[in-house]
C-alpha cells in the first residue's frame, strides 16, 4: 500500500446489470456495500441497468468496486470502459475478464499451458443434433452441456445418454448462442478462492443430484460446503496447484475462484475460473476468506487498496 492512498475512500460498488445473474449480483453488492461501509469508506451503489456508466461523473470516486456477474461486466467490456475513462476497479482486467468468462476460450488457454481439464466439444444455435452427437459420442456419456459463457450454472445440463442430448442442449442454449460438451467426471468437487495466486483454504462442495446447480449454490439447503473432509496433504496441494495454474494462465488479479473436479481415479481437473466470485452470504470466496482469517470487511478493503495500488504503478 502506498502513503498516498487516503484512510477513507469514495467507492462506486457496480452491482445489478441486465445479465441472467442480476439477482445473484444485486446480493453481491448490497454484501460488499455494507462490508465497506464497516471499513469506514464512503460508498454509492450503482447499477448500470438504471444508469449509462459512461455518463457518471468518476471524479466523485476514488475506485469502482465490480460485483457484476455475468454479461458486460465479467466478460471484460466494464473493465474496457473503466480503463478508458481512468478508473481504478477491482479485480482482472478485460483480457482475462473476457477469457474466462468463455469456457471454450478457457479451456483452450489451459490445454496450451497444460493444465488439467476434461475434453470439450464446441458448438452453436445454428449445429443440428445430427451434427452435434456424433461429435459429442468420442467424449463418453454420461456428458455435462453447459452454456459458453455464463455463470452461476444456469444452463447447465446432464445428458446420461444419447436420448438425452437434444434435451440438454436445448438448456443450456437458452442462455447462450454457444455451448460446450464435456464428460461428466465422477467424483468429488472443489472450489479454490485465491487472492493474487495465493490459494484460500480448500472447499468441498456435496451439492444434490451431483450437479452444483444454480438452486444448489443459491437455493437448496441440502448442498454442503466442508472445510473439514478427509483428504490427503499431497492431493489438497496438488488441487491447489492446479487452481493456481489455471489462474495464472488466464492472467487474473485480485480475488478469483477456481473449480475443479477430483475424479475417483485421483486426476484432478479444472473447470473453470471465476474472476469475479460471488459475494453474498452464501458465497464461497469470502467464507475461505473468512477462514483463512480475512473478514467481509477486510477482504473488500484490500481489494479497493490493491486496485488503487495497480492504478498508481500503472
Amino acid at each position: 500500500m502506498t502513503s498516498s492512498i487516503a484512510s477513507t475512500l469514495r467507492i462506486a460498488v457496480l452491482s445489478g446489470g441486465d445479465s441472467a445473474e442480476r439477482e445473484v449480483s444485486v446480493r453481491s453488492g448490497e454484501a460488499v456495500a455494507a462490508a465497506l461501509t464497516a471499513a469506514g469508506h464512503c460508498v454509492a451503489a450503482l447499477d448500470p441497468l438504471q444508469c449509462d456508466l459512461a455518463q457518471v461523473d468518476w471524479n466523485k470516486f476514488d475506485a469502482c468496486f465490480i460485483a457484476l456477474h455475468g454479461g458486460a461486466g465479467e466478460d471484460g467490456r466494464v473493465q474496457q470502459l473503466l480503463e478508458r475513462l481512468g478508473v481504478p476497479y477491482t479485480g482482472s482486467g478485460p483480457q482475462a475478464s473476457q477469457l474466462a468468462m468463455s469456457k471454450s476460450a478457457s479451456k483452450r488457454r489451459f490445454q496450451e499451458r497444460r493444465v488439467p481439464t476434461p475434453a470439450y466439444v464446441v458448438f452453436d444455435q445454428r449445429d443440428t443434433i445430427g451434427e452435434i452427437a456424433p461429435r459429442v459420442a468420442p467424449l463418453g456419456y454420461p456428458v455435462i452441456i453447459k452454456p459458453d459463457s455464463q455463470g452461476s450454472s444456469l444452463g447447465v445440463a446432464i445428458a446420461n445418454t444419447p436420448i438425452d442430448l437434444s434435451r440438454a442442449i436445448a438448456e443450456a442454449l437458452a442462455f447462450d448462442r454457444l455451448a460446450i460438451a464435456e464428460p461428466l467426471v465422477r467424483g468429488r468437487e472443489f472450489t479454490v478462492a485465491m487472492l493474487d495466486s495465493r490459494p484460500f483454504p480448500l472447499i468441498e462442495i456435496i451439492a444434490p443430484d451431483r450437479v452444483f446447480s444454480y438452486d444448489a449454490k443459491y437455493h437448496s439447503s441440502l448442498t454442503e460446503y466442508r472445510f473439514d473432509f478427509a483428504l490427503s496433504t499431497a492431493k489438497r496441494a496438488e488441487i491447489s496447484r492446479a487452481a493456481t495454474a489455471a489462474a495464472d494462465a488466464i492472467g487474473t488479479r485480485g480475488l478469483v475462484r477456481v473449480d475443479a473436479m477430483l475424479g475417483h481415479d485421483g486426476q484432478v481437473w479444472v473447470l473453470e475460473v471465476n474472476t469475479i466470485p460471488g459475494m453474498t452470504s452464501r458465497s464461497l470466496a469470502p467464507q475461505a476468506a473468512l477462514r483463512a482469517g480475512l473478514e467481509m470487511a477486510e477482504l473488500c478493503d484490500r481489494l479497493v487498496r490493491q486496485c488503487l495500488t495497480v492504478a498508481e504503478v500503472s
